[in-house]
């Protein structure tokens, strides 16, 4: 089958469209033909080395597919059902493959696979943001960077259902008229505004309650100037670069400011949690709550050009590799 596979960090350029081998699925396994692949920022991470993984490796750990066999021990699950996974070992950007049972997630039958491999991780990340890691309240105002992407698009959408005000930010002046369609009350361009300053302005001089940042290095000193008293920067991503060292005296000079960098799969750890998420986030696609944007789809063996994409940071919510 084929499968896309670094055997070097770096670019997009690393990426290899080669042909592997799928052996049987182990016990407590089940292997999957997949129909839909997500891109995500991570897979970016992986490759590039932010987050160390073994060489060499396929990339992405989100997929939607049908299962073709069951490993031994695997119970709940029939082969032709189908599933999807986000918390994965880096499988996803192949035909198929081997993935642990216990993680697979199941798929409302009228939710399509496109929808849904653009929703579980970046639909998931949102939900465990909004609602556990800084529980927003109705009436409060937040500042959500890159809220015209594929996470920032879901989040300004259910944040506006829960009655809280978004000041969501973009980088170009042509992705304000999506980030308000999502549901922004106010959008700021980090590379031409005065953000800081317009974020002060908007909350009368008293700063947001909770900072939302995927960005990383070039929004981080900005971002906890933004904060009120006893605020909490939410630093979920580097799109810019890794977060520089900071002495944590800092925080207590800007307010008493609390930091966290959470990750999905610590607010997803059983299977009990992973499925109540998922259900909460299709729910709300369901409903109509929440309109899933995908940006654009390419062949598998295109994944080059859709990290090239990515990178650009002129994606205006997902992509979907298709096999």
């Amino acid at each position: 089958m084929k499968a896309v596979r670094i055997e070097q960090l770096g670019g997009p350029e690393v990426l290899q469209y080669v042909d592997i081998d799928l052996a049987d699925p182990a016990p407590g396994q089940v292997r999957l033909r997949h129909t839909a692949i997500g891109v995500n920022f991570i897979d970016t991470y992986h490759r590039t080395g932010i987050y160390p993984v073994p060489l060499p490796t396929t990339l992405g750990g989100e997929a939607v597919g049908v299962i073709e066999a069951l490993g031994a021990g695997v119970s709940g699950f029939r082969v032709g059902e189908r599933v999807g996974y986000c918390t994965q070992p880096l499988v996803g950007y192949a035909e198929a493959a081997n993935v642990l049972a216990e993680r697979l997630i199941k798929l409302p039958p009228t939710l399509s696979d496109d929808v849904a491999v653009a929703s579980m991780l970046k639909g998931m990340t949102v939900q465990f943001l909004l609602t556990r890691c800084f529980a927003v309240q109705k009436g409060q105002t937040i500042l959500w960077h890159a809220a015209a992407g594929g996470v920032g698009s879901i989040a300004s959408q259910w944040a506006r259902h829960l009655g809280v005000e978004v000041i969501g930010t973009v980088g170009s002046d042509d992705k304000r008229n999506l980030a308000h369609e999502y549901g922004c009350a106010h959008v700021l361009n980090t590379r031409t505004d005065d953000w800081v300053a317009k974020v002060r302005e908007i909350t009368h001089g008293t700063g947001v309650p909770v900072v939302y940042d995927s960005i990383g290095k070039d929004t981080w000193e900005g971002s906890l100037n933004c904060l009120a008293v006893r605020g909490m920067m939410v630093s979920f991503g580097n799109a810019s670069g890794p977060v520089p060292p900071f002495a944590p005296a800092i925080l207590s000079q800007k307010g008493s400011l609390y930091v966290t960098r959470p990750t999905l799969f610590n607010y997803v750890s059983t299977q009990q949690e992973l499925q109540s998420t998922a259900d909460d986030v299709f729910s709300r696609i369901l409903d109509g709550t929440i309109k899933v944007h995908i940006h654009a789809q390419f062949p598998l063996k295109d994944a080059r050009a859709a990290h090239v994409a990515l990178h650009s940071r002129a994606t205006t919510g997902a992509i979907v590799l298709r096999p």
